[in-house]
């Protein structure tokens, strides 16, 4: 019996490529290590960046996992790599706690940091940035547009816990044929440039589907970009198919849109311009996410032109199967823009602006639209407008058009929100939290994570996304789970890379909350194997 086993055991050798493999990469002038073309991905011949992601199926496979060790790569890298199997994936990460820095300021002919040409692979904990200085001004001799990533095609790709901030051009380019994407749990800023026209480019997301297969962003943070906060969008006028369809927007916290260029810009646009009305926006779900606005000028009034969230944009081609539920919507007097739409829902939503702009085009689609359970603080005692139409009080557009029966409209003196707005827990690491707050006075707010079963005791440390370099506030966490989180220190901070930007007052406030609790690390597959034969062995008798 043993003898037959040791022969199984023997072709179970002659097939390694059924075997996960772990490989390193290094940077190319680290001291000890160097990572090289000539590697083969050992920790003792490591590779360099590139290298690594130019591997063939035949080396860097299903299950595989691509360490990068600390350090800043400066380039611009183009991933290749294939997942072959079914819903297993390629894993590209930093490794364990390293910091890793992708650095895009470099001479190349290339117009973005990372591309992503291959399908079911996972990109996570790292940073995708220009260092140094740069041009931010499409008129200068110097300058270029570079994005942080694009991902062409490749199907079920995954970008988890990325930083992807400080890039001349947007954040990430999420496009038609790369299906069934995750971006989830990333930070996404100060993307961006001004262009020949004096007006803010570059989006922290661009989005576009052709598939049926849902596109998901989930609890992210995105901010001060210099542009669009998330563009769900296709600019092309002339479309013989639909891509813009099956995503969903859930738990992103997205403020201040436009920011470093001086104006303030949708959070997020769910439309298209196709005048051939075939490609229109559908299928779409925008669910507990907070849009968010400075909104207060010092004389009290809110600014002018600050939309945060935009539905539909041409008479043409107007959205479809759109479900916009539970979410904070804060701007300015545009803050609300709902344009063309046939069938939208849109319920348990809180909002804050001037008007709410409705296109004349309403009285021939309302009977697909359900409103119900919104909450609205305006500065008008009649917020719902038809432009060259007519301005609505509640009573009036809920008799007219048999919407909002269950909302409520507030006075915009009297805005106030839940102080906390959202709480969510990282997928990929379930020691860090991302938290919206809200005080109308600027203190502090208490958050209890009690729920989430953290030893009373356990370290804790807050970042202010807005100034992640400085700690906020260290501590451990009390007997009954809560925490406080100061609003009003980071308001005197200088974080912003750019001089029209304006800082978030104190009164809002978005924190990363870090707990150092003590996991025991899951092996590796090489470490599984060993352990396996290991027993194995002995059993045999060896």
């Amino acid at each position: 019996m043993k003898r037959i086993l040791l022969h199984i055991l023997l072709l179970i050798f002659s097939v390694p490529a059924m075997a996960q493999e772990v490989f390193h990469v290094f940077p190319p002038d680290h001291s000890v290590s160097p990572g090289s073309e000539n590697g083969d991905g050992s920790l003792t011949r490591p590779w360099d960046l590139q290298t690594a992601l130019s591997q063939s199926t035949e080396v860097v496979n299903s299950g595989d996992t691509i360490w990068i060790h600390e350090g800043i790569y400066n380039g611009r890298f183009v991933s290749k790599l294939k997942s072959l199997e079914p819903n297993k994936f390629i894993t590209v990460s930093a490794f364990k706690d390293d910091k890793v820095i992708l650095n895009g300021n470099v001479n190349s002919t290339r117009n973005t940091v990372l591309e992503v040409a291959g399908p079911q692979v996972i990109f996570k904990n790292f940073e995708i940035t220009w260092l140094a200085d740069f041009s931010r001004d499409e008129n200068d001799s110097n300058f270029q547009v570079c994005s942080g990533i694009r991902h062409l095609k490749g199907a079920d790709c995954r970008f988890y816990n990325l930083n992807i901030h400080d890039n001349p051009g947007l954040g990430i380019g999420s496009w038609k044929h790369a299906e069934g994407t995750i971006i989830e749990n990333c930070l996404i800023y100060n993307n961006g440039f001004m262009s020949k026209d004096g007006r803010g480019r570059g989006e922290g997301i661009y989005v576009q589907n052709k598939s049926d297969k849902t596109r998901l962003i989930k609890n992210n943070i995105i901010f001060n970009n210099y542009y669009k906060g998330i563009e769900v969008w296709s600019a092309g006028k002339r479309s013989s198919y639909e891509f813009v369809k099956h995503i969903t927007l859930e738990g992103n916290i997205i403020f201040n849109s436009g920011n470093p260029s001086g104006w303030f810009f949708d959070n997020t646009i769910i439309a298209s311009n196709d005048k051939n009305g075939v490609n229109i926006a559908k299928h779409i779900k925008v669910i507990d996410n907070v849009f968010y606005h400075n909104t207060r000028q010092p004389n009290g009034h809110i600014y002018g032109d600050a939309p945060s969230l935009t539905i539909g944009f041409i008479k043409r081609a107007p959205v479809e199967d759109v479900i916009v539920d539970n979410n904070v919507i804060v701007g300015g007097f545009n803050g609300l823009r709902i344009l063309y739409s046939k069938t939208l829902q849109f319920s348990n939503n809180k909002i804050h602006t001037g008007i709410v702009q409705v296109a004349p085009t309403i009285t021939e689609h309302y009977e697909g639209w359900n409103f119900n359970s919104n909450v609205i603080y305006s500065s008008l005692t009649k917020p719902y407008r038809i432009p060259r139409v007519k301005n609505y009080a509640l009573k009036d557009w809920t008799e007219t058009f048999q919407l909002d029966r269950d909302s409520k409209l507030f006075p915009i003196e009297d805005f106030t929100l839940d102080p906390i707005l959202r709480v969510s827990k990282h997928s990929q690491n379930v020691n860090k939290f991302n938290v919206a707050l809200f005080n109308t006075e600027g203190s502090s707010v208490q958050v209890d994570f009690s729920s989430y079963r953290i030893d009373a005791g356990t370290s804790y440390t807050i970042y202010d996304v807005e100034n992640q370099k400085k700690v906020l506030k260290t501590g451990v966490l009390s007997e009954d789970g809560y925490l406080n989180i100061p609003m009003q220190l980071h308001e005197f901070e200088k974080p912003l890379h750019n001089e029209k930007a304006i800082k978030t007052i104190a009164n809002f406030g978005v924190f990363v909350v870090e707990f150092d609790t003590q996991e025991v690390e899951d092996p590796s597959p090489e470490d599984k194997r060993d352990n396996f034969f290991t027993r194995f062995w002995k059993w045999l008798g060896f």
